[in-house]
């Protein structure tokens, strides 16, 4: 298995105490590009996907849970 479907797995199973690096690195594997950061809010856009997707670290240097949920949500287009 690839580091990438490991990382895949690792969000899906569990989108609590995900790094915030593993989410961007994820995030970009699937497609989607660092189109600005404004303040803490890091926002990924794709070229087929219409809604962009926004995050932010917190404190500890993880990503919020509520906004890998909607990564997910994006990504698979519910």
């Amino acid at each position: 298995m690839s580091k990438k479907d490991k990382l895949n797995q690792k969000i899906r199973r569990n989108p609590e105490n995900i790094k915030f690096q593993e989410l961007v690195t994820w995030i970009k594997d699937n497609g989607f590009s660092l189109d600005r950061v404004n303040g803490s809010h890091h926002i990924f856009v794709h070229p087929d996907i219409e809604t962009p997707i926004n995050i932010q670290k917190k404190k500890d240097g993880t990503a919020k849970t509520y906004q890998v949920k909607q990564a997910i949500k994006i990504i698979d287009g519910e």
